[in-house]
């Protein structure tokens, strides 16, 4: 147990709750919400029932019930009304809690009870886009201001992997319905974050098409044999920290010069490293902002 993360600041509890520390201090002073220890030099410490306690407060804040009512109740009722208000509609602000929770106590338990719980009520679909990208893009904020450590990040995003593969797998024992093209997904080499590219894997299965996932690191000098693979070839991938901005345009021309040199293919991409591909990129080249403007060109 000494690798789960019992203290935590006021500064984590403000990253992990999206409440101001200042309201946190006056919900304490004011209402007696939380009681904190404190170091010898007066600096608040909390622990992970605290946590677990204003991530609900929170919810039911955000929900429309007002501190002062909800100050008045004990723990048991809190996580009651918690649940009493869960519905289709706004259960994902608490599952994103719950799977905070999860990732922070390395519980795996919980992390299957809270997907097990949207799975009865939602699609895959709308559990990755509704809870899923916002829980991942909490969970980056979280790791830049050093709340959550490596080790987090990875035991939470190593579990949605997980239920993606098991879904895309489900998708595989399908025959392609759409014939005019086939995907060929890939990362440049040295790019490891696969889980946008996994996705965009599921949703070309669930649209019909056929697809061949490569996965991460993948050298250009491997790719021209693929374009075998059908007659009308499209690549993907994801460029997340690779190539870098510097180098992005270099590498474009030589998937150019070694993929395309025998026969010209599409190439779709996204990720925060095309905003530096120079507008004069090939004609061949397709730049999507988001996951769901690509899925729109399905």
């Amino acid at each position: 147990m000494n690798n789960i993360k019992q203290t935590f600041s006021i500064k984590d509890l403000e990253n992990l709750c999206g409440v101001k520390a200042h309201t946190i201090r006056i919900w304490e002073k004011r209402y007696n919400l939380l009681s904190p220890n404190r170091t010898e030099t007066n600096i608040r410490t909390y622990n992970l029932k605290s946590l677990q306690k204003l991530l609900n407060v929170t919810y039911l804040v955000n929900s429309g019930y007002k501190i002062s009512r909800i100050s008045k109740l004990n723990e048991q009722e809190i996580n009651e009304y918690v649940r009493s208000i869960l519905s289709d509609s706004s259960s994902k602000n608490q599952a994103i809690n719950s799977f905070k929770i999860s990732m922070l106590n390395y519980d795996l338990e919980l992390f299957l009870a809270t997907y097990e719980q949207l799975e009865s009520r939602r699609n895959f679909r709308q559990i990755f886009t509704d809870v899923f990208i916002p829980l991942l893009k909490e969970i980056g904020l979280l790791w830049q201001t050093d709340t959550i450590s490596p080790a987090h990040e990875h035991f939470i995003t190593n579990l949605i992997k997980q239920k993606l593969l098991l879904n895309i797998e489900r998708l595989q024992y399908s025959k392609p319905s759409k014939k005019e093209k086939a995907f060929i997904l890939f990362l440049p080499e040295n790019e490891i974050h696969e889980l946008g590219l996994l996705y965009i894997n599921y949703e070309i299965l669930l649209h019909g098409y056929k697809a061949i996932y490569l996965g991460p690191s993948i050298p250009l000098d491997s790719l021209p044999n693929m374009l075998s693979f059908h007659e009308k070839t499209v690549f993907l991938s994801y460029f997340t920290i690779k190539p870098e901005k510097d180098n992005i345009n270099s590498y474009l021309e030589s998937f150019d010069n070694i993929v395309c040199a025998e026969r010209e293919s599409e190439l779709w991409m996204l990720g925060k490293q095309i905003m530096h591909v120079s507008k004069n990129s090939g004609s061949n080249h397709r730049y999507f902002d988001s996951i769901s403007d690509l899925i729109s060109e399905l």
